[in-house]
């Protein structure tokens, strides 16, 4: 007996009250910005500004107790990383260890760097520091815009490849969809003051293609159904449609949320906001691609002339069982 997370042949009603979800998307959304213009987003390094210190031991490096004698300078934003690469030798640990910009200053001062010295010497006599980077506010300013602009891109190049793939109607319910689900992340990236980095935009980028895919299968079973069922209303039409590939969305994102899951339990703190981007996106975005962005094709409304006969079962994933 084979285990099932949606049992076969579903016939639930997605859009009954296909208004309060999208009522729903739009309170989010509003709390999200609230949150975003009066406390912003907490940046790390990348975007704020700061320094990069390269050092090299013989002995392993132990980032915990890097980590720990490094706190107690009380320097804010502090990002510890080992470095690998098959040419160095066995006696040639290499870490990266990076610090916020401290408060009116582009770069740290000597001092700073001295203490950092002296404080990770006491635990690893034969370390030395090999080089020292600033990154200014201005950099990381452009870094910033270069971000946004990458995110406006994807969610363009999605709105024309959904509208030459599909109708303007689906387009906007797909473009849509990617915008709630971004607003969403980013909302409670500000409501909660996780570190906001690359890592992060990687992350919606990540999401952006996650909640395509999910809404792409759904709107190619859309567009069959509505030239099997030409007589059928439109919400019956998405709600057969939805109900046809539950059972691969829900088995989709339960074993993606597995893999996730267990990252962020023990991934470690360097990738543990890249994770939970990640882990909200799938979420987010299965949600979105059943209730906001089908309940947009909805109220847009879509052509019923379908004159091409249909001769294919859609798309060769949707009808896994899960």
């Amino acid at each position: 007996m084979r285990l099932r997370l949606v049992k076969k042949n579903t016939s639930f009603d997605f859009f009954s009250r296909w208004r309060l979800w999208l009522g729903l998307s739009v309170i989010l959304i509003l709390l999200g910005l609230v949150s975003f213009f009066f406390q912003g987003l907490n940046f790390g390094i990348d975007f704020r500004g700061g320094t990069t210190i390269r050092t090299e031991s013989a002995q392993p490096i132990n980032v915990g107790e890097y980590r720990s004698a490094i706190e107690v300078l009380g320097l804010g934003d502090v990002t510890i990383s080992e470095v690998f690469d098959p040419t160095f030798g066995d006696d040639q640990n290499v870490a990266l260890i990076r610090i916020q910009a401290q408060e009116g200053q582009e770069s740290i001062s000597s001092e700073v760097i001295e203490n950092v010295q002296d404080a990770l010497t006491d635990i690893i006599p034969d370390l030395e520091l090999v080089s020292v980077e600033s990154v200014g506010p201005k950099v990381s300013g452009e870094l910033i815009q270069s971000a946004v602009i990458a995110v406006l891109l994807a969610i363009g190049a999605v709105l024309l490849y959904i509208w030459v793939r599909f109708e303007w109607q689906f387009a906007l319910g797909a473009v849509a969809a990617l915008i709630h689900d971004v607003a969403l992340t980013i909302g409670i990236f500000s409501e909660l003051q996780i570190k906001f980095d690359l890592a992060i935009i990687a992350a919606l980028l990540t999401i952006v293609g996650y909640s395509l895919n999910d809404t792409v299968v759904v709107f190619d079973r859309v567009r069959e159904n509505l030239r099997k069922y030409k007589k059928k209303p439109l919400s019956e039409v998405l709600n057969i449609s939805i109900n046809e590939t539950l059972s691969r969305t829900v088995m989709t994102s339960v074993t993606t949320l597995l893999a996730l899951i267990s990252l962020f339990i023990f991934g470690g703190d360097v990738i543990r906001g890249f994770v939970f981007a990640m882990i909200w996106g799938v979420v987010v975005g299965t949600y979105s691609s059943i209730f906001v962005a089908s309940s947009i094709l909805l109220y847009l409304g879509v052509k019923r002339d379908w004159s091409k006969p249909t001769n294919a079962s859609g798309n060769i994933y949707a009808d896994v069982e899960a």
